[in-house]
């Protein structure tokens, strides 16, 4: 759960951090609806681009970002609708945009919803201590900039086979960084980094992604809400909301679809991973090149009672999308399949995992023979603005890619896109893949037996966590007075 318990002595040392450096807070009311923000923040934002180095850009960590890199406002939920040209299903498929936050991904809004709360409690202190960001990518990117503009002092960890751009931006923002063995797939070794320091005595706090309930919560009282919002925004009277398929990295996004089957019941939530690593499908291990999801364990913050399928993806299929829709020979080849221009000028809107989303909703399309009038939902989680390394790495390792390696691309990973590795998941399917859980975290890092099981059993465990927004939205409001008062 996410533990509220106010501090006062420290909570005043961080609210006196705030005051020098002009911090004013934003609350997850305000996060779902920018029409909250003050005016005068909306002004001073008409003078700050999308990545500065900021505090006005807290008020940037929502979906409703004008899609601009400086100076821009708010309008509505960014996305883009893919056509049957693209995907080989008639169904709808929306994927909502999330290079339009600061640092281009979404997850600066999942290391806010646990960065935030300690803050405006007094469980973090930023005079003295720093914050530790461990990730298998963007996560530990939005939390350095998180910290960076809520005065903090910040530790980033990521696998060392992440790409460069990660890094180079990095190295401008984080405090430190540590490279730790492997890639993708090596979540425990971020682990061990992470108790070794614990046991060093340095003060600092952890944002574990992966058991952190505020990356949890966030997504289910932001994400989930703009999701609706574009359902609203696009369906007609004959259109059906299907559900929603996303890519289980912390699982920290995925939280939207519990909020979407409230709006929906009959909705269904999927979660994919890489066949190369198949943690749910098969209870398997491997590595992949799909960054930014981690392999291996279960999230603790995973709901998995509420989750319907478990898709497979070929890790290659979306190395191979990503030149086919960045590559002048593959924009090319869309063309003349029918792509409409100006929809090929947004595909780059979707990084390697933003391209695994896709594949993942275009699955679960197929598996159940969605038509015209039905509507899946999923998200891109950043952009190839992370990824420019890995086209030239893939060039320099294949050679150009050529108009028959876009034929070949087209036909086998979007038009061939089948329904091998979906797994409808049945009481004791999801029982089993909750249960892997225990060996991560109860047995590795120290979650008690009781939890595990109040997860499974207890309905009221998750409905607790998601009614957490407003109790904390009242101690930003304390907060953001503090700060202005004292």
């Amino acid at each position: 759960m996410i533990d509220l318990t106010k501090y006062e002595e420290t909570l005043h040392a961080a609210a006196d951090v705030a005051r020098e450096k002009r911090i004013q807070i934003p609350t997850f009311k305000q996060m779902r609806d920018p029409g909250l923000i003050p005016d005068s923040v909306k002004q001073e934002l008409k003078q700050v681009g999308l990545w500065d180095l900021d505090p006005r850009n807290l008020f940037r960590i929502n979906w409703h970002n004008e899609p601009t890199a400086f100076g821009g406002g708010y309008g509505p939920v960014n996305f883009m609708e893919l056509p049957q040209e693209l995907t080989g299903t008639p169904a709808r498929i929306i994927v909502l945009e999330g290079k339009w936050f600061p640092t281009g991904a979404h997850k600066v809004g999942a290391a806010f919803g646990c960065l935030a709360p300690r803050l405006v409690t007094g469980q973090f202190n930023p005079a003295t201590q720093k914050a530790v960001w461990p990730s298998t990518g963007n996560y530990c990117r939005g939390g350095a900039y998180d910290s960076n503009l809520l005065g903090c002092e910040s530790i980033a960890i990521l696998p060392e086979g992440m790409s460069a751009e990660r890094f180079e931006w990095l190295e401008s923002v984080a405090g430190e960084i540590i490279k730790t063995p492997g890639s993708e797939s090596n979540v425990k070794e971020i682990f061990d980094k992470c108790n070794e320091l614990r046991a060093s005595g340095e003060d600092l706090v952890i944002f574990n992604q992966f058991d952190e309930f505020g990356n949890y919560l966030w997504h289910y009282s932001v994400t989930g809400p703009a999701m609706v919002e574009v359902l609203e925004s696009i369906m007609g009277p004959n259109d059906r909301f299907r559900g929603v398929t996303l890519t289980t990295g912390s699982a920290g996004t995925i939280a939207s679809g519990d909020y979407l089957k409230q709006q929906f019941p009959y909705s269904k939530i999927a979660a994919g991973e890489a066949v190369q690593c198949p943690t749910m499908l098969y209870n398997g291990f491997g590595e992949h090149r799909i960054e930014g999801i981690g392999d291996k364990h279960i999230p603790w913050i995973h709901n998995v009672k509420n989750t319907d399928l478990a898709i497979g993806l070929d890790d290659e299929a979306t190395m191979s999308i990503i030149r086919l829709f960045n590559e002048p020979a593959g924009r090319e080849y869309l063309v003349d399949q029918g792509v409409k221009p100006d929809l090929i000028e947004q595909l780059p809107l979707l990084g390697i995992s933003g391209v695994g989303n896709m594949l993942s909703a275009i699955k679960f399309a197929k598996y159940h023979e969605l038509t015209s009038n039905d509507v899946v939902l999923t998200l891109g989680t950043d952009s190839m603005d992370m990824y420019g390394s890995r086209l030239a790495e893939l060039n320099a390792e294949r050679g150009a890619f050529t108009p028959y390696d876009a034929a070949g691309t087209y036909e086998r990973y979007l038009m061939g896109t089948g329904i091998d590795h979906v797994h409808e998941l049945s009481y004791y399917d999801r029982k089993r893949i909750h249960n892997l859980k225990y060996y991560t975290w109860v047995e590795q890092q120290g979650k008690s037996y009781d939890e595990i099981q109040a997860q499974w059993y207890d309905d009221e465990y998750w409905t607790g966590i998601q009614q957490m927004a407003n109790p904390i939205d009242d101690l930003i409001d304390e907060f953001n007075d503090l700060v202005a008062n004292e």
